[in-house]
Order: C-alpha cells, then structure tokens, then sequence
C-alpha cells in the first residue's frame, strides 16, 4: 500500500498526518458553527496552523498560538480604539505592533517565536477585517479568542487519538554516531579537512533539529539543552583537532578514543565515556577532552545535572541575530505604513484584505531560512484558495437552503486541502491554500455581497504575497549570501568585544559556547556550497586563534609580575584587536610584534593568531 501510494506521488507518513489535520480542521468548523461564533471558518484555520506531528509538539504549538491570539487581540481591540480617533493612527500603530513583533520574532526560537509573530498578524485580523464597524471589536475579539480555542482543542484532540508521543532515541542515535565519528577523526593520522568539514555540516543539522525535539515536557527540554551542550563541546574538541597541523594523538589516547568510537556505534554511551576519561587523564589531554567526558555523562543522564565530582557545566549560548531582528522590524513597519498609507489615500475597497495578508507575509515569512525562495509558492496556494473559495460561494452556496449545508459543502475541499499537504509536490501550497479558502468563506444566511466585490477581496488577499515579495526583495534581502556575511560580521564583532572587555576571563565559556552555536549557524547556511563550508570552517578556525590570544593577553596583563613595557604592548594589541573589523592588518601587526616578543607557548599563540588576522583581512 505505501508502495502504490509513494508512487503516486504521496508521502504515507505526511498523507496520515495531512488527513488527521483535515479531519480536525472539519470537527473545528462543525464544532464553532453548532456554538454559533460568528467566524466558524477561523477555527478550522487555527487546526492547519496549529496541528504538529506529535503530541509534545502539538500541545507546545497549541499553548504558544492561544497565548498570542490573546495577545493579539488586545492589541486589536487598541487598534480600533485608534480609529476612532484618526484612521491614519490604525495604520500606524498597526505598523509599529507587527514591526515590534516580527523583529522579537526573530530573535526567539520555535514555538516562542510563533506565537509573538502570530501576536503581531493577529492584531491585523482583529482591527481590519471588520475595519467599517469599529462598535463591534469587542465581539469580533471575543469571536477571535473562542474560535481559536474551539480550533486547538480540535487539533489536540484528534492529534491525542492518532499522534504518535515524541520518540528521541532516532536524534539520539543521530548524536552517538557524530560522536563516533569524532572520535575517528581524532584518532586519525593525518587528519582529513573533507571528513571534518562533513561531520561539522552533521553536527549543525542536528543542532538545528533539537528546537522541535524539546517540545512538550520540561524533560525534553532539559534533553534538548545536554545535546546542545555536547554538540558544542564535540565542535571545540574537532576544531582543537584541526588546529594540532595534523599531528597525532599519543599512543594510548589513539587506542582510547578509537575504543569510545566502537563503543558508540555498539550503542554503549557508559563504555565510551569511560574510555574518553581515559584518554583525558593523560597529560596535555584533560583540557580538551575533559569536558566532552563531563558533556557526555550530563547528556547520558540530563535530569542528573549536580552530579558531584563533575566538571562544570558547559555553557549553552545561543546565536542571536539582533542584526536580523532589526533588518525585519524596520522591512515590516516600512512596507506597512507604505501600503496602509496607499489603502488610507486612495480609499481601495479591499485595502484592509491587503493589509491583512501583507502583516501575515511580511512578518511569519521572516523567521524562515530563505523567503524569498518561498513567497512564490505562497502566492501559487493563496491564488489556489482563492478561486476554490469563489466557486464555493459563487457555485455551490446558492445551491443551500441552510447554513448546515453551507459548512457542509466546504468540508469536501477542506480534505482536497489535506491531499494536497500529503503530496510531495502539492505541500508546498498547501497551507496557503487552505488559509484562504477558509478565511474568504463564512457560512451564513442570508447570503450577502456580490461576484465583483468577492472577486476584489480575492484579489487583495491574493496581491500580498507580491507585495511582501517587492518588500523582501526592495528592503534588506534576506538572501542567504547576506545572512552569511552578517553572521560572519557578527562572529568578528566578538572578538572585538572581547578585547575590549575587562571581565574577558569571566566570560570565556560564554563567548566560546555563542562562537560555536554561530558557526553551527553558519554551516547551516553554506550547506550547499561545500566550498563556503570550507571557508566558514577556516574562519572560524581563525576566529578561534584570535579568542584564544586576546583571552591570553587578558591573562598575561592579570599577572601582577609581567613587566610594564609587556603590559603596554599587551594593552596595544587589545586596541588593536577592538578594531578587528576595519582594520584587522593593524591587528596582525600588533600581534606579530607579541610574537617576538614572548617566548615558548605565548610566542606560538600570537604567531598563530598574527595569521590568521591576515587571513581575515585577505
């Protein structure tokens, strides 16, 4: 059976959950058009968008949409209130709400940053869709919330009956064979920079795929954050590894990590962390691998977190991309205000339905790796739900003489939608498809409104993914190459802060632990490119020796006997080394003259560092 159906084109796993949500959806609107909500349709759109694939996920999902539609529509209710003292306040508020909204939405991570996105769109629906009766934003918000919640206690159920409970013995498994392979490539000799170059692009797509894995219980999350920790501390280790050029572990410690690389692919997490712990007591190792040894145990047994005798806790910092968030709230306030402005100057009938599907585009579509690539599709599903929605009203509802057959009518197409999410071509304009052809369908009698007027709102809605395109494509591209250079700029900028700061020695574990998230980041972002990989592990390689100097002439200016004239080069080359990022060949030669001027491992560290600031400024 999934044979027949792999050829047809369907994804049996993706199909089942497709026709669950389906079937969730028509319980949704069956369900809010029984309690009489004005806006039935609206709880069959929160089951597509708040339905996941398992049950932590779902319930995680559930709680972060009901909690931004509350949100949101107190902001909508604020917006009206605005109205009423000037249409143009609505447009500006609005403006500056999903502006806000979309630039924290980029700064968070899963679930969290759904749900503040989902705050900002969610004062658009509120404030504009019934823009020409301001006395009703008090039922519409009311309306909103319980359809809303009418839609999540939809989608839970019936994801409770038929999902499965979230299963983390595949990403575990995924975790021990990165480590494994780790272990090969420090037991290697000479060290492969292909092989490496691989294994870090693994660690990066596992990194990514932990924020749905700790959904739903505060034993996920904790899981979550041990595996983060390890996966850090395993990129530290490779990169040591890389940073060695290419010399060879000591006997014993070659025979150690090759036995942990055996142990782990047999599944046994206990006899590989012993046979690490063997490989970290011998002399020159327990720095390095020390703490994967402490990682490791904290990752097989996460809720022991105060095990005594332990190292310390691997700090978890995250990529943060404030540059991002603020590119994203400025594109959003601005094509906004330059569309709200438009609607308010030449009056356009369906301007509040552009509106509305301008705030939804320009902000969710934000948070994903590649909009731009995207939008097109939108626009494809949005054109789909569209013409299925006019058909229904236009075709089918004339043909009702109750509201019962109007929902009815729509539930046939609601389950078209769920084929089209199980396919493999038709689930890129699903989602868009089904949010449109629900919002544009309300089931109620007395018919009202005409073909032109349909047409027009039809329209609009359909115009704003093109809009959003213009915006992205106009006001700060999103395109991967961009993220790239802003992430590497970020990744300089470190540096820099790091030198300038007088309590550097402290937050050496956090600035590694957000230096080895950002690469992760990166390797992400070049995974099509081996080539970018490539040049992302070198400058992070780099990046690397320069935090390891400052964090050393940091050191050495903390020593009360280094001699004054020392201290005065030191305290150059930390200037210098604020300024990295305009002019890194002034970092190189301040670094170089430390070279000279130091002697054994302190020499070394700065010769490496001096090279690498030229390599950053080439």
């Amino acid at each position: 059976m999934n044979a027949r159906l792999a050829s047809f084109g369907f994804t049996p796993a993706r199909l089942a959950f497709a026709l669950r949500t389906g079937l969730a959806a028509c319980v949704a609107l069956i369900v809010a058009w029984l309690l009489g909500l004005e806006h039935p349709q609206w709880a069959g759109m929160t089951v597509w968008a708040a339905s996941q694939p398992v049950r932590g996920q779902l319930l995680e999902k559930g709680l972060f949409r009901f909690a931004g539609t509350v949100i949101g529509t107190i902001a909508g209710v604020g917006l009206i209130l605005l109205l009423q003292v000037h249409p143009a306040l609505l447009v500006v508020g609005l403006a500056l709400w999903v502006g806000l909204c979309t630039g924290l939405a980029n700064l968070l991570r899963g679930f969290v940053a759904y749900g503040t996105v989902l705050a900002g769109y969610t004062a658009a629906m509120v404030a504009l869709l019934d823009v020409g009766h301001p006395e009703n934003v008090l039922t519409l918000g009311a309306d909103r919330m319980a359809t809303v919640l009418v839609g999540v206690l939809a989608a839970l159920l019936v994801g409770w009956l038929f999902a499965p409970a979230a299963d983390g013995t595949a990403l575990r498994v995924r975790i021990r064979g990165i480590l494994a392979d780790l272990c090969d490539q420090l037991a290697a000799t000479p060290a492969d920079p292909e092989a490496a170059r691989q294994l870090i692009s693994a660690m990066a797509s596992t990194e990514e795929s932990l924020d749905p894995h700790a959904a739903g219980s505060l034993r996920s999350h904790r899981e979550t954050r041990a595996s983060r920790a390890l996966l850090s501390t395993a990129l530290s280790v490779l990169l040591w590894r890389r940073g060695r050029d290419g010399a060879a572990l000591p006997e014993p410690a070659r025979l150690a990590v090759t036995a942990a690389a055996v142990a782990l692919r047999a599944g046994d997490s206990a006899a590989a962390q012993e046979a690490l712990a063997r490989a970290a007591a011998l002399p020159g190792l327990h720095e390095t691998l020390g703490p994967l040894v402490s990682t490791l145990a904290r990752w097989r047994a996460p809720e022991n977190r105060t095990a005594p005798g332990a190292e310390p806790a691997v700090p978890v910092v995250l990529h943060r991309d404030w540059i991002g968030a603020r590119e994203a709230a400025i594109r959003a306030t601005g094509a906004l205000l330059i569309f709200g402005a438009l609607w308010q100057i030449t009056g356009f009938a369906a301007g509040a339905f552009l509106l509305l599907g301008m705030s939804i585009m320009i902000s969710i579509f934000s948070t994903f790796e590649n909009p731009i690539a995207m939008l097109p599709f939108a626009f494809l599903g949005q054109l789909m739900g569209a013409g299925t929605a006019l058909a229904i009203r236009w075709l089918l509802w004339p043909q009702a003489g109750s509201e019962w057959q109007l929902v009815a009518m729509v539930l046939p197409f609601v389950f078209l939608g769920a084929l089209l999410a199980g396919h493999d071509r038709g689930m890129k304009v699903s989602f868009d498809y089904n949010m449109v052809m629900l919002l544009l369908l309300q089931p109620a009698l007395p018919l009202t409104g005409d073909v032109g007027t349909s047409m027009l709102m039809g329209l609009a809605v359909v115009a704003a993914p093109l809009a959003a395109l213009l915006a992205y494509r106009s006001v700060y591209p999103p395109t991967l190459r961009r993220k790239q250079v802003t992430l590497a700029k970020m990744m300089l900028h470190d540096v820099a802060a790091l030198a300038g700061d007088a309590q550097a020695l402290a937050h050496r574990a956090i600035w590694r632990a957000r230096l080895y998230h950002r690469m992760l980041r990166m390797f992400r972002l070049t995974e099509r490119s081996s080539r970018a990989q490539r040049a992302a592990l070198d400058s992070g390689l780099a990046l690397l020796d320069l935090g390891h100097a400052t964090m050393r002439a940091h050191e050495m200016l903390a020593a009360p006997d280094t001699p004054a004239a020392e201290r005065r080069a030191l305290r150059a080359a930390l200037a210098r080394l604020e300024r990295i990022g305009e002019t890194p060949g002034r970092a190189e030669g301040a670094l170089s003259r430390l070279a000279r001027r130091a002697a054994g491992p302190d020499a070394e560290v700065f010769r490496h560092a001096a090279r690498s600031a030229a390599s950053l400024a080439g």
